[in-house]
């Protein structure tokens, strides 16, 4: 694996070993134990469309392992605006950093920039596209919470048309055996050749507007935001926004271990008065991106992680 793009470009066994790993790096991210094994790396940050989360933890996961980090910054400050090409962006990058994190607007920006360079190159979302160190860390949650992968029910909620996190994360899950409900209106579902790669795969599907009549049945519950900047109409969002919303009383009939997930940013779909039950999960998820970027950054420039991390 030279550069991860999509979830394709990993195994199954891959997949597990970067999470093993992440799992051993949970002191380092904690900040309990220094382990510089990325010391003399330097990480570029390439967002050009905003990022908390992501930007951010990468920049904490590559800091934590004693490397350095060149952030572009606000793009509008950058030589985007004289029109210098990805290309040209990318070539540089190529002599300054040893591996690059690009998030970018226009689908396939990541695949071409990988393309352009010799660096190995993490695709951090890709429009609709994909954003598989999500998927890695939303894996991590997971398997954290449930202690397997394997054969669970789990719900992606919301905008999965648009939403590059769950076209990522539902072809991980059918990959090990999950049974998967799509829930999302009507012009929202998820992306029709998605759909049908999971089920000629074998990969049991239900498609559905229902939200709450399947919450007792549940494992995971995976809410994501309306993403209203990939509407081309302002006037097609305002009928989709706020259409799903979960609340504390919605969650009387779960199981005691059913866990909810999103990606963040949230906006109105989840009430704050779940934040408090045992179910919530999203804080905890993010945390999370620290510890799977850290495993996936030392897997992609060649160094091992330590059987034991602790001190």
């Amino acid at each position: 694996m030279s550069s991860l793009i999509t979830v394709d470009d990993l195994t199954n066994e891959e997949i597990l070993s970067i999470l093993d790993d992440a799992e051993r790096m949970l002191p380092i991210a904690r900040g309990e134990t220094h382990l510089p094994i990325l010391a003399g790396k330097v990480l570029a940050n390439l967002f050009f469309e905003p990022s908390t989360r992501t930007r951010m933890s990468f920049e904490t996961a590559m800091k934590r392992l004693g490397g350095a980090v060149l952030n572009l910054g606000d793009v509008a400050n950058s030589s985007v605006v004289k029109g210098e090409t990805l290309y040209d962006t990318m070539q540089m990058m190529d002599g300054y950093a040893d591996i690059a994190v690009i998030r970018h607007p226009r689908q396939g920006a990541a695949r071409y920039s990988s393309n352009a360079v010799n660096i190995p190159v993490i695709n951090a979302g890709d429009g609709a596209g994909h954003h598989p160190t999500q998927t890695l860390l939303d894996l991590f949650t997971i398997r954290t919470c449930h202690g397997t992968l394997e054969g669970l029910n789990v719900a992606l909620v919301g905008d999965l048309r648009y939403g590059r996190t769950v076209h990522s994360l539902s072809e991980a899950l059918a990959r090990f055996g999950c049974s998967l409900t799509f829930i999302s209106p009507s012009s929202l579902t998820m992306p029709e050749e998605i759909v049908t790669d999971l089920r000629s795969s074998g990969t049991s599907i239900t498609e559905t507007e229902d939200l709450h009549g399947s919450i007792e049945q549940l494992d995971v519950i995976y809410m994501t935001r309306i993403q209203k900047e990939r509407f081309p109409d302002e006037d097609e969002y305002q009928k989709v926004a706020g259409v799903f919303k979960l609340n504390q009383s919605d969650l009387v009939s779960a199981k005691k271990n059913m866990i909810i997930m999103h990606p963040l940013p949230r906006v109105d779909e989840i009430s704050p008065d779940v934040d408090s039950t045992v179910h919530a999960k999203y804080f905890e998820q993010a945390f999370y991106g620290v510890v799977a970027r850290m495993s996936l950054l030392c897997r992609l420039l060649g160094v091992e992680v330590p059987e034991v991390v602790s001190e």
